[in-house]
């Protein structure tokens, strides 16, 4: 009886356990999972948050921010007449700058209409709060409404400056977050399912990366709300890709040898033991460095790569963790179900002891110094194109 006991409490904890961790998890990512949402509301996406600290650019940002009480981001309207201003057209101008003048967004004077050299066009320049944030877009787009409204027939009408650009860009990239989030699990889904030729696995293994990105999400937005890191809307959309495409990459490795300990062992808890044990060191090895090597943008002088070193750090922290924990959990809680149909059966042989990837293997263990002298060739040979990438001289229309 004794036996049977102990028997019986050690399956009951084969069970609890996966089942207290995969609890732990939906309640963490349950909170954090909204904080993916607000990481708008924490971004910096000025200039200054782009250029090097040591940027005259961000010297006088810094210095303007001292000489004004205010932050002001100017909008400008142009009235445009290719045969030339006509007195209506003045006349809708200087009803344009009454009004604007009365904008609560306003925060400076006004500018009366400045006519061009050549008569063809008058220029209003509108100093907006700088703060607004994603408001600029209403603000700006309401600015363009009441100028085109009533312009006399002929009378081009366009919003631009720094607050027209502004407004722009946040909606050219206006849910771009989401967009890359949806592609990058559907082009994940798809590759899982032909890889393991099961409806079941690849869920699981997306459901694993984003709890891991729930919690990093959650992190992050705290951090940010506090000024510890900085994070902008490049480091959000480069977060999401780089979280999903490393969970997805250690839980390829896992789930691999998992799998081939099923046909090892009976129990799949002892099965997860196994494989955890065997994959925890290489898994946890690639986490670290990649961790490491994004923790040397902090020596960026650009303040944009400086800022996603931390950003993609508690990243990958936050996928290797769900890699670690969340994923065995729940495979060690569906065990052999995970794989249907192609369910890997006690005693059965190892499909992976034939085929390419074998043949492969069997290479490298013969021949391992012409494999990595080869490779490295192969690799220095691609390194040596590096001066060819022209990364400069893109204009700012074009990066819409």
């Amino acid at each position: 009886m004794l036996v049977a006991a102990a028997v019986t409490s050690s399956r009951r904890r084969r069970w609890l356990l996966p089942s207290v961790v995969v609890a732990l998890w939906l309640v963490v990512a349950g909170v954090t999972g909204p904080s993916s949402g607000k990481l708008a509301d924490v971004q910096k996406n000025d200039n200054a948050a782009f250029l090097p600290a040591n940027a005259e650019a961000t010297q006088v940002v810094d210095l303007q921010k001292q000489l004004r009480e205010q932050v002001v981001n100017p909008a400008v309207v142009v009235y445009e007449r290719a045969s030339g201003i006509t007195a209506a057209d003045r006349a809708k101008a200087d009803s344009d700058v009454a009004r604007l003048r009365r904008n609560p967004a306003v925060v400076g004077s006004v500018s009366p209409p400045i006519l061009s050299q050549d008569g063809q066009a008058l220029q209003v320049v509108v100093p907006l709060n700088g703060e607004l944030g994603h408001k600029v877009v209403d603000v700006v787009g309401a600015i363009r409404r009441d100028a085109r409204q009533g312009a006399p027939a002929g009378l081009r009408v366009l919003g631009t400056g720094p607050a027209g650009l502004a407004a722009d860009f946040v909606k050219a990239f206006a849910g771009i977050d989401g967009v890359l989030l949806l592609v990058a699990l559907v082009v994940v889904l798809l590759i899982l399912v032909v890889v393991y030729r099961s409806p079941v696995l690849p869920f699981i293994v997306l459901l694993c990366a984003i709890s891991g990105l729930s919690l990093a999400t959650g992190v992050i937005y705290a951090l940010a709300k506090h000024g510890t890191i900085t994070l902008s809307g490049q480091s959000q959309g480069i977060l999401f890709i780089l979280v999903v495409g490393a969970a997805t990459d250690y839980a390829l490795l896992l789930v691999s040898r998992f799998r081939e300990e099923l046909r090892e062992h009976e129990s799949s808890y002892a099965a997860m033991q196994v494989a955890l044990r065997q994959s925890f060191a290489p898994i946890a090895a690639s986490g670290t460095t990649v961790i490491l090597g994004v923790l040397c943008l902090l020596f960026s002088d650009l303040n944009s790569n400086r800022g996603l070193g931390p950003v993609a750090a508690i990243g990958i922290a936050g996928a290797l963790l769900g890699a670690l924990t969340f994923l065995p959990a729940v495979l060690v809680l569906l065990g052999r179900t995970s794989f249907w149909p192609l369910r890997p059966r006690y005693g059965s042989q190892h499909r992976e002891e034939q085929g390419v990837w074998r043949r492969v293997a069997d290479l490298v263990a013969r021949r391992p110094r012409a494999v990595w002298v080869g490779i490295t060739a192969v690799l220095l040979a691609f390194a040596a194109l590096v001066p060819t990438l022209k990364a400069s001289g893109v204009e700012q229309t074009k990066l819409f």
